[in-house]
């Protein structure tokens, strides 16, 4: 039974769609395999590994709204073993259209209990909002993984993040439990980044992953060419973080 992880945060520009884009590709490059599920009206995270949606193909849009199963919304990725589940800007209306459909948070995880022995791991990439698209992914997760930029405003908000998972393990989804806290974005020579990394690592323990993901040209060119890092530049500091990252993850199943 495959394992499925949300990565979510609210606040956006937090490397979220970096992180789950590129964790998802080393985790299949590992020999896993892996569908990626974008769940952001944006479509960044499918067209990142090759994924490109024309008009009339399937989408996770569809898939919501009950126009088509699942499988038959899935596309193969750039990189062997990641499969993939794009979205389109459609998506954006999904809010208004879920409102009025009965369990109407559960239709995600009702979809998924189609295809999830299928994979090992599916990721889900939510969107930078606490709507009823992030609710539909949280319940049917069974962990989240919280990407947070290392700056004073990524605290921020993060208590109504908190409150949210709270309110869904209590009414929704009694499983969902935290994998782990990814620092992005940090800067070494900052004292303001060691002080937020030290709050950060106080609030969430030990579930702060030793690894942390630094500020990398290459990470943020490779999406451009619709290959993740592993393909792009594997030798980077951006790639070999994510290496590292996949291995820590991995390694905690």
């Amino acid at each position: 039974m495959g394992k499925i992880i949300a990565v979510t945060n609210q606040k956006g520009g937090v490397g979220k769609t970096t992180s789950c884009v590129n964790l998802a590709s080393y985790v299949a490059d590992a020999g896993h395999k892996v569908l990626l599920i974008d769940m952001d009206p944006q479509g960044n995270a499918c067209s990142s590994v090759g994924v490109e949606v024309e008009k009339d193909q399937n989408s996770i849009y569809e898939v919501l709204l009950g126009e088509v199963k699942i499988k038959e919304a899935i596309y193969p990725s750039v990189l062997k073993g990641l499969d993939c589940i794009p979205s389109t800007v459609d998506l954006s209306g999904a809010e208004v259209d879920l409102v009025y459909m009965d369990n109407r948070e559960k239709i995600l995880k009702e979809a998924l209990n189609e295809i999830k022995d299928a994979y090992d791991y599916i990721f889900i990439d939510c969107p930078p909002s606490l709507g009823l698209l992030t609710v539909n992914a949280l319940t049917a997760t069974n962990t989240i993984i919280i990407p947070i930029q290392c700056e004073y405003f990524a605290l921020v908000g993060l208590g109504q993040l908190m409150n949210t998972v709270r309110l869904i393990k209590k009414h929704l989804n009694p499983e969902i439990e935290i994998e782990g806290v990814l620092l992005t974005m940090k800067d070494n020579r900052s004292n303001l980044v060691a002080q937020v990394s030290e709050e950060i690592k106080k609030y969430f323990g030990t579930k702060v992953y030793n690894t942390y993901i630094p500020r990398n040209v290459r990470l943020a060119e490779s999406p451009s060419h619709g290959k993740p890092i592993v393909m792009y530049d594997n030798k980077s500091k951006g790639a070999l973080a994510y290496k590292s990252l996949a291995d820590e993850f991995l390694k905690k199943q």
